[in-house]
């Protein structure tokens, strides 16, 4: 995978979000695999890892900060960064999903370039 391509999971269930964001990050470079609820997104754990994880926290069957718990307890992610992007915006949400490994947190509603720049800071970090 080249520079210009990066793997890239999406958990978000709001379509119209989805779809902002797919169209953003592809145009950017990176390939995008979309889970639109928490149950889609508990079978990646079982499979191939990407490079970073951008995860809402109301989802449906399994919310964003059981799939964040789970995440750094499965073998192999524990180090994939993991941005949230939630309406949740009080300070103890915010707090309780970094507390429990997410690497950042943007609050909806956002603009797409911030996203974008905090991802990218994201995966310059050392692993």
């Amino acid at each position: 995978m080249t520079e210009q391509t990066r793997r890239l999971l999406m958990v978000e269930d709001e379509e119209d979000i989805a779809f902002i964001l797919r169209f953003l990050l592809e145009r950017n470079g990176y390939q995008v695999d979309h889970a639109a609820d928490g149950r889609v997104a508990l079978e990646w754990l079982a499979g191939e890892v990407p490079e970073i994880v951008l995860m809402d926290i109301m989802l449906p069957y399994h919310d964003g900060i059981e799939l964040v718990e789970r995440l750094r307890a499965t073998p192999g992610w524990q180090s994939v960064p993991v941005l949230m992007l939630s309406a949740k915006a009080r300070e103890a949400d915010i707090v309780r999903a970094l507390e429990l490994g997410a690497d950042d947190y943007v609050t909806k509603p956002f603009q797409p370039e911030e996203v974008l720049a905090r991802i990218r800071r994201l995966l310059r970090r050392p692993a």
